[in-house]
């Protein structure tokens, strides 16, 4: 998601890392890439000079700050480049926000009007808002007034019935009739909200703003949302204000973010408009649906993950208690390919893959530019873990020993041998890990979630980092703490099980050639002994 405009950053914040001081030289030629990258990234013109002009003269402004006093008294040096990211979140905070996810609905019969193009994303994006709104304990129905695109009331009625709502739909009547009916139907079906899901064009056209304009005055909506796709760029921030013209909207959801590596509409619309993104659409499913928090995806285009969202997406998908209970199971030793399994069929519900990465503080430095993340190697994963027996799975040496039981998994999976044992060689890494966290509880209080844990595994803990969020304040990350935590930092990864590596950003923690020479023997030793 929005991989441009976080390289753009990442590379702008390389190049005054390993700097004693601010200098504008210095800072211009940072902001030259960060410039590049949201131009390329379809921000509109003058939402990005505003931007450089305010970082610019942020970080000019806190030469002092460079060195300050800590709590504790003691002298403490922020970086340029700490300095920098600090101006660039704010200032993205500033642009996108600030939060405002609510939407205001009377208890009684509300009506909620999506609005837009075709191609958008806007009947799934209605049936997700309507299940959004189930798990706040209102009782939604669907209004299918899109009677020209093709198989689109369909597809309203087939999303109905994997909500268990009801759907009010009848082609041969005109939209404004049809959602005028929506009231009467509602109290017949004791629905306390409407959603009507109106008519998109490819373009805007007169035809269609009528209709809508005729909708909005039959019905009088409580509140009127555009669903607009991200990857449409400048044109997205047009037909906002075209919309926002004739219709008065109240904000927007913006979906398919996660498929465009561009996504400047995303920075653009709020301060062209003045209306809010309420919501984010990240997937196909009905479950991927966000709240937007300027907070969250400032933090995720600077590469600094998302913990306040991921924890989110945990609590809304995991049973706590069976997780701390997994979790002590786990970190004691007790790792099975069941277990294995579970993590996997937990990630996936969550969202995809690539977006819980992003969500994960660090994560940003550790990938490669460019680096995609298939879920459907997940599917492979899953399919091979199934094919296991019941005793397989608790006993992975049983797989590691036996050539006739990989082949047996390999053909039952669809899957090669190799990918088999390649599989078993990352699930007993991970294993390694497990157990390394497990046998230093200290570490365990700086995961999210986990300080009691760790106090049931006989250690209190030393806390966060001091300065993860400087001043106190969540909404500030530090760059350099939050890489310290996750291994990012120049001391390496803060967990390294025997005969796992973790590529460090420095030399620190490389293995030498000897350990290297062992490593190649040992694999050479495991191959020949496969061959017999």
């Amino acid at each position: 998601m929005l991989e441009g405009i976080t390289q753009g950053f990442k590379s702008a914040r390389n190049k005054l890392r390993g700097k004693a001081e601010i200098t504008e030289s210095g800072i211009q030629e940072a902001l030259n890439d960060v410039r590049l990258s949201l131009l390329e990234a379809d921000v509109a013109l003058p939402v990005v000079k505003s931007f450089l002009e305010t970082v610019k003269a942020s970080t000019l402004g806190s030469v002092e700050n460079v060195r300050g006093k800590g709590k504790d008294g003691s002298i403490k040096k922020r970086s340029p480049a700490d300095i920098f990211v600090k101006a660039c979140y704010d200032e993205l905070v500033s642009l996108m926000g600030p939060e405002d996810s609510q939407i205001a609905l009377p208890q009684g019969p509300a009506t909620l009007m999506m609005v837009g193009l075709q191609g958008t994303g806007k009947t799934t994006t209605t049936a997700k808002l309507a299940k959004h709104f189930i798990k706040q304990g209102r009782k939604p129905m669907l209004v299918g007034a899109d009677i020209y695109r093709p198989a689109a009331i369909e597809q309203l009625r087939v999303l109905g019935e994997q909500l268990g709502i009801p759907v009010h739909a009848d082609p041969s009547i005109s939209p404004p009739e049809l959602c005028a009916q929506a009231k009467q139907k509602a109290k017949e079906w004791q629905r306390d909200l409407i959603l009507l899901d109106t008519a998109g064009r490819l373009a805007i056209d007169d035809e269609l703003m009528a209709e809508l304009a005729s909708i909005k005055e039959r019905t009088r909506p409580d509140s009127i949302l555009l669903v607009a796709d991200a990857m449409m760029g400048q044109d997205a921030v047009r037909t906002s204000l075209e919309f926002d013209q004739k219709l008065s909207i109240d904000g927007f959801i913006m979906t398919k973010l996660d498929g465009d590596a561009r996504g400047g509409a995303a920075l653009s619309i709020k301060a062209i408009t003045g209306k809010p993104i309420k919501f984010l659409g990240m997937g196909e499913k009905l479950d991927n649906l966000e709240a937007f928090r300027p907070e969250g995806l400032a933090s995720r285009i600077l590469g600094m993950g998302d913990i306040v969202g991921l924890v989110q997406d945990f609590e809304e998908h995991v049973d706590m208690e069976d997780a701390e209970q997994d979790a002590e199971r786990m970190l004691s030793g007790k790792f099975t390919f069941d277990d294995f399994l579970k993590q996997i069929q937990m990630m996936r519900k969550m969202g995809s893959i690539s977006s819980l990465l992003e969500k994960l503080p660090g994560m940003g430095d550790m990938m490669p530019a460019g680096a995609k993340v298939d879920d459907n190697e997940f599917v492979k994963l899953e399919a091979m873990v199934q094919s296991m027996t019941p005793a397989e799975r608790k006993r992975p040496k049983l797989i590691e020993k036996s050539a006739s039981r990989q082949t047996r998994i390999a053909k039952g999976s669809g899957r090669s041998v190799q990918e088999l044992k390649d599989l078993v060689q990352r699930f007993n890494m991970m294993k390694q890990m497990m157990q390394a966290v497990g046998m230093q509880p200290g570490l365990m209080s700086r995961l999210p979630g986990f300080k009691d844990i760790a106090k049931m595994m006989g250690g209190g803990g030393i806390g966060l980092p001091q300065g993860l969020m400087p001043g106190g304040n969540a909404s500030s990350p530090n760059l350099a703490a939050m890489e310290q935590m996750m291994g990012g930092g120049r001391g390496g990864p803060l967990v390294t099980p025997p005969g796992y590596y973790s590529p460090p950003s420095s030399g620190a923690n490389k293995p030498n050639a000897s350990a290297k020479r062992k490593k190649r023997k040992a694999q050479r030793k495991a191959r020949k002994k496969n061959r017999r």
